[in-house]
């Protein structure tokens, strides 16, 4: 199923979605895809925001974009494989049975299913700025991404069960 199809599912039919993203086998290029997509996503939803700031106090447009493009291309995923790892150590003290592979696609499919909410918040930081409304496009944006790692981390280390503690 095409990536795009899969993300609308998110929104729809998350567990479904889930369980065959984690079924498809033993694939680091595949969770490493999904992270550098994810990644390229959030850096571009950052385009609106910088055009703004850049604009309304004089900064350089070029330079902000390429700091971005680093953290986000380069700082991010590392960070992202760590905060997966401890995500997964943590699961195994709660007697998850997952693989550590598991753990990544959870996260980073989060990270990539929430991309559009994302793309909503730079949207609205760059059109309206700060307001409520940057909030609350904010707050979906978490709520989506913490939705969807849970379900994912669930699935991924309890596969089995319906509570971790059984």
């Amino acid at each position: 199923m095409a990536v795009t199809t899969d993300i609308a599912n998110m929104y729809r039919r998350p567990k479904a979605v889930v369980q065959r993203i984690l079924s498809q086998g033993n694939r680091e290029e595949f969770a490493l895809v999904i992270l550098m997509g994810a990644c390229l996503i959030i850096c571009f939803a950052q385009l609106p925001r910088l055009a703004r700031i850049s604009y309304l106090e004089g900064g350089s447009l070029e330079r902000d974009l390429i700091y971005v493009f680093f953290v986000w291309m380069m700082i991010a995923p590392l960070m992202l494989y760590g905060v997966a790892a401890i995500s997964h150590i943590i699961a195994k003290v709660f007697r998850g049975r997952g693989t550590w592979l598991g753990s990544r696609l959870a996260l980073f499919w989060a990270l990539l299913a929430a991309a559009p909410v994302m793309i909503l918040w730079g949207l609205v930081a760059g059109f309206i700025g700060p307001s409520p409304a940057l909030s609350i496009s904010g707050a979906l944006w978490l709520a989506a991404f913490l939705l969807f790692w849970g379900l994912g981390m669930k699935l991924a280390e309890w596969p089995n069960s319906e509570s971790p503690a059984s």
